[in-house]
């Protein structure tokens, strides 16, 4: 009776404890045994599409914070509307993701699929893809557990709140990463990924034009750099394509210079001028500007930290045959 009753204790417990059991199960080498090709196909299709087109590094970058951030990463951000559900990437911040990111995704996806169908998850293959492409542009390696599934769930509703606005204030921004379990630092540290890519005029348009009454552009940009937005953004309302590099020095190459051009007023965006004067931010952008080596391993660490955060294991996901759709609606 005694030997009953433990084990049914035992059976309790690992019930309870299963999903912990289960995220812990996220290793390096999930795929060793299933997909032995993996970081092989990964490494072949990402190196390719980069060198095609230099901006998929950030593309890939921002398209994996913006999935994380809402929900965890689960590859919730890839999956395309119909007529019955809106998804996530519908969501007016998300318009702006470059198409390079997604492209990436489906030729890994494609690619792996031939080789061991129904294996890898699409959140496995951008989780890896955006550190890969981060290394490859001169940016800190850091590991990637793997095993994730692809979450069951995208809805535009949900992403408002849980992505940082441009425009939002300093401490709302700081809210967001809180609830994602990121400190500060963290947020400061995952912010050098403007050191790489672009944003759209409309998204600093209100710092360079009728700014105030008593200035054209926000004094706090240094005003040869706001002249030269002026010029490069005029005709944004018609053509909203337009966008101006996050670096403008070295706009291609993952280093602190990111850091370097805020305290000089280079920030493009109203909150990254904010991460160079409040005073929870300011001594982490100085400490990284001064200290590139400091800011690689902080980025690593909290790039990693984020890319299991709420991930999705055993009957939470699945692994989808298409990225853009549940398995559901492909049977």
């Amino acid at each position: 009776m005694a030997f009953h009753f433990l084990h049914l204790l035992l059976s309790l417990f690992f019930l309870i404890h299963l999903p912990s059991i289960a995220h812990s199960k996220l290793n390096a080498d999930y795929y060793q045994k299933t997909c032995p090709k993996f970081p092989q196909i990964m490494r072949q299709v990402i190196t390719a599409k980069q060198l095609a087109t230099p901006s998929t590094a950030a593309a890939t970058l921002r398209l994996f914070f913006h999935d994380c951030m809402v929900g965890g990463c689960d590859a919730s951000i890839l999956i395309s509307s119909n007529a019955f559900n809106r998804a996530e990437r519908e969501a007016d911040i998300n318009l702006s993701l470059p198409g390079d990111g997604f492209d990436l995704v489906t030729r890994a996806k494609t690619a792996l699929e031939l080789e061991c169908p129904g294996v890898v998850s699409c959140s496995d293959i951008l989780a890896t893809a955006a550190r890969d492409l981060v290394t490859m542009v001169g940016g800190p390696y850091y590991p990637i557990r793997l095993g994730r599934k692809d979450g069951l769930v995208s809805k535009a509703e949900n992403v408002e709140g849980n992505i940082a606005r441009s425009t939002m204030p300093i401490s709302q921004i700081i809210s967001i990463f809180a609830s994602k379990k990121l400190t500060v630092q963290e947020m400061v540290a995952l912010a050098g990924a403007h050191t790489i890519g672009f944003s759209h005029c409309k998204e600093f348009s209100k710092r360079i034009f009728n700014f105030s009454k008593k200035s054209e552009y926000d004094p706090a940009y240094y005003p040869k750099y706001a002249e030269g937005l002026r010029k490069l953004c005029e005709n944004y309302t018609k053509d909203p394509a337009m966008s101006a590099y996050n670096d403008v020095l070295t706009p291609n190459k993952f280093d602190n210079m990111y850091y370097r051009n805020l305290q000089k007023g280079l920030g493009l965006l109203a909150s990254d001028n904010a991460l160079a004067t409040d005073k929870r931010t300011r001594p982490y952008v100085d400490m990284y500007a001064a200290n590139q080596t400091k800011f690689f391993q902080d980025f690593a660490h909290a790039a990693e930290k984020l890319s299991v955060y709420n991930v999705k294991t055993g009957r939470k996901g699945e692994v989808r045959r298409r990225c853009d759709a549940f398995n559901a609606l492909n049977t």
